[in-house]
């Protein structure tokens, strides 16, 4: 009876004297909704608060701590120093691409798309594939030049792989060399002169061949005149961009030292494009002579011995 009891409800008149009677007895408040109730700072809330803020601020210092840690250089004999040049996007690639074929006037290349992630993903592959795609539509050119005759053997010709991948590489990486330590020794000369980092001059020099990928491709047209066009048209949007990025580096320069830097940059530019032209594509006739031709110079030269 005494658990029955406990359990009915009791009315209370007054409830300060009920709580004083009953000091043990625990109440639940319902306020009225209409009500707003006010706000009562404690210590808990605020502390709470405190809290957070300070697991927030750990966490945020362990993120920088370890984004400070990604970014520490390697040593360069490890693949990790060399894995940065190639942490670049597609998007990027695509958009150094665009601007390497669209040169704006007063723009820089450099500064404009590569200052901010120098890369050497893009050169590398344009490099590798203009080397193919000279190599291939020379050979193709050739075999299109004799393709009416009856007397013609065709051979592919893989050296000019070889040929075509020592004679890139060496201007893609040689040439941004020679013009780097000039920079830099021209630097210590005159103050006031915009220097470039290697990886930078060879970034715009990878980039500034692409231009000649479909060059090459079109100069399988048997027609000298078109492949001038087309090399002449090459010449000029890639001989821009050299000479748009690095005539500021030299215009603080004495004038004849800076234009003797952009004319040669120039020169050494066409040498390349005229000279695959010429060796590639408009080979002389003495290394196509017809198999009838060869076959009696032969003989000839085995009766002479004879």
């Amino acid at each position: 009876m005494a658990a029955v009891d406990n359990l009915q409800f009791e009315e209370f008149g007054d409830v300060p004297t009920s709580l004083a009677a009953n000091p043990d007895v625990t109440t639940i408040s319902i306020e009225d909704p209409g009500e707003i109730p006010k706000h009562q700072p404690g210590p808990s809330r605020g502390s709470g608060r405190e809290e957070d803020d300070e697991l927030l601020g750990n966490d945020d210092s362990d993120k920088t701590e370890l984004l400070a840690g990604q970014k520490k250089s390697s040593p360069f004999w490890t693949f990790e120093y060399y894995q940065t040049f190639f942490d670049v996007d597609t998007y990027q690639v695509f958009d150094r691409i665009k601007g390497s074929l669209l040169p704006i006037p007063g723009k820089n290349f450099v500064r404009l798309y590569i200052r901010s992630n120098p890369d050497l993903y893009g050169p590398f592959w344009i490099c590798a594939t203009l080397v193919f795609a000279i190599a291939i539509s020379g050979n193709l050119s050739n075999f299109l030049i004799h393709l009416g005759e009856k007397t013609y053997h065709y051979v592919p010709e893989f050296r000019k792989v070889s040929i075509a991948a020592t004679v890139i590489y060496a201007y893609a990486w040689l040439v941004p060399l020679a013009l780097w330590g000039f920079l830099m020794w021209r630097n210590s000369k005159v103050m006031n002169i915009v220097s470039y980092s290697f990886l930078e001059i060879v970034c715009v020099y990878g980039y500034s061949l692409f231009i000649y990928i479909p060059t090459a491709i079109l100069w399988i047209i048997p027609q000298k005149a078109v492949r001038w066009i087309l090399v002449m048209i090459a010449l000029g949007i890639s001989g821009s961009v050299l000479a748009m990025t690095f005539w500021p580096a030299v215009r603080e320069d004495n004038r004849r030292v800076s234009m003797a830097t952009i004319v040669t940059i120039v020169l050494l530019h066409m040498l390349l494009s005229v000279g695959c032209l010429a060796y590639f594509f408009d080979a002389p006739e003495m290394d196509h002579l017809p198999t009838t031709t060869a076959t009696a110079n032969h003989t000839i030269a085995a009766a002479k011995f004879s």
